[in-house]
């Protein structure tokens, strides 16, 4: 099975690919493959290895609809109560319709109010300015400073549509992330300690880097026209306003297996197993997730994993309704991170995978094909 597996991700490192890739799968019953191929950065003779921190990206927006959840259960916060009842700053969102002749945003009042559920399922009206043209446009004429800048004020876009009506990726993770704050009155990141990262021995997961993180991080790179691969830099507030609950956490691909085998063991003492049953269905109703088309290109490709099956969402994550030629049993949830990390749990097939790089821009297909060997040597495997 390592061999079998090892071999996809050498020949993803062989052929340029990635510059350098950390894997993990487990069962039910166990860990069943960690490996670490490449370097951690091109030119530089530091390989790749298990505890090479990476930035997560939204990758940690699972572990914030998990506190979300947390939270649920305790009773301080409700799915489908107004979320304007513990984060007053939404009680009167407004929806951009447009822009009038001298570019000034037309907005007027969203149709209804914003629940955690529409939060956790990106149907609360929300976007995000890589992937929505509008939201960039207004970010543009208004001075609104974007998510890297770590300002409080980034959060304040206007909705792009009503709440419950259609699907967008958006911010709204962050805003379900303040809410776990307003009612547990700890920063996300005391809290995500206390009750998902110590419980589970994520010692390497954290919004804020140690010395010897730094030391072992991974280092982002962009595709090049040619394909070939470059080193580059992200630009990050280190001393940000607020803590990213979409996107804010650095950690080692060990650290996030441990977390997808807790939800994988039907909640793992995360939460109660009815509670992950509920994370784990179909929470947006008669919508589908929809392609993101890219605003960014250096940031994403127009992303969409899975083009020809449809896609639900639960809390918080994707649902493929069929199964996909690597394997994975329909009801499958996963989701990614914007330098092409990817996760997913099989709760059929009693499997789950964790693939970790540091490339952009996202869904780039190089990436993803390297990712759909490594998830198709899995379950071959098995």
């Amino acid at each position: 099975m390592a061999d079998r597996i090892d071999k996809a991700l050498a020949d993803a490192v062989a052929s340029g690919n990635v510059h350098g890739i950390v894997a993990a799968a487990a069962t039910d019953k166990g860990v069943i493959y960690q490996g670490a191929h490449g370097v951690r950065a091109l030119g530089d003779a530091q390989p790749m290895t298990l505890d090479t921190v990476m930035r997560l990206f939204s990758m940690t927006k699972a572990i914030t609809a998990t506190a979300a959840m947390q939270q649920v259960e305790r009773g301080r916060l409700s799915l489908d109560g107004p979320i304007a009842d513990v984060l007053p700053q939404l009680a009167r969102p407004q929806v951009l319709e447009g822009f009038d002749a001298s570019d000034k945003p037309i907005l007027r009042p969203a149709k209804g109010p914003i629940t955690l559920r529409q939060l956790l399922t990106h149907t609360a009206g929300f976007g995000y300015e890589n992937w929505n043209g509008d939201i960039q446009k207004y970010m543009r004429v208004t001075g609104l400073p974007g998510l890297p800048t770590g300002k409080l004020e980034a959060l304040n876009a206007p909705l792009t549509f009503d709440p419950g009506t259609r699907w967008q990726y958006s911010i709204s993770i962050d805003w379900a992330g303040r809410a776990v704050e307003a009612v547990t009155g700890q920063d996300l990141e005391a809290y995500f300690r206390q009750h998902i990262f110590a419980p589970l021995g994520m010692k390497d997961t954290s919004f804020r880097l140690r010395p010897d993180q730094q030391a072992r991080r991974a280092t982002p790179h962009a595709r090049q026209p040619d394909g070939t691969l470059r080193t580059m830099t992200l630009v990050r507030a280190e001393e940000p306003e607020f803590l990213g609950g979409g996107g804010g956490l650095f950690g080692t691909v060990p650290d996030y297996l441990a977390f997808v085998r807790a939800l994988l063991a039907n909640g793992g003492g995360l939460v109660k197993p009815e509670t992950f049953a509920e994370m784990a269905r179909n929470n947006m109703g008669d919508l589908f997730v929809e392609t993101l088309k890219t605003f960014v290109p250096d940031m994403s490709v127009d992303a969409n994993l899975f083009p020809d099956i449809p896609q639900k969402w639960g809390l918080s994550f994707s649902i493929n309704t069929r199964a996909t030629q690597e394997g994975r049993a329909a009801g499958g949830l996963a989701w990614a991170g914007l330098g092409n990390l990817y996760f997913w749990i099989d709760p059929t097939k009693r499997v789950a995978g964790v693939w970790g790089t540091q490339i952009l821009p996202f869904c780039d297909a190089p990436s993803v094909q390297a990712f759909k060997a490594f998830e198709t040597a899995v379950y071959d495997s098995l």
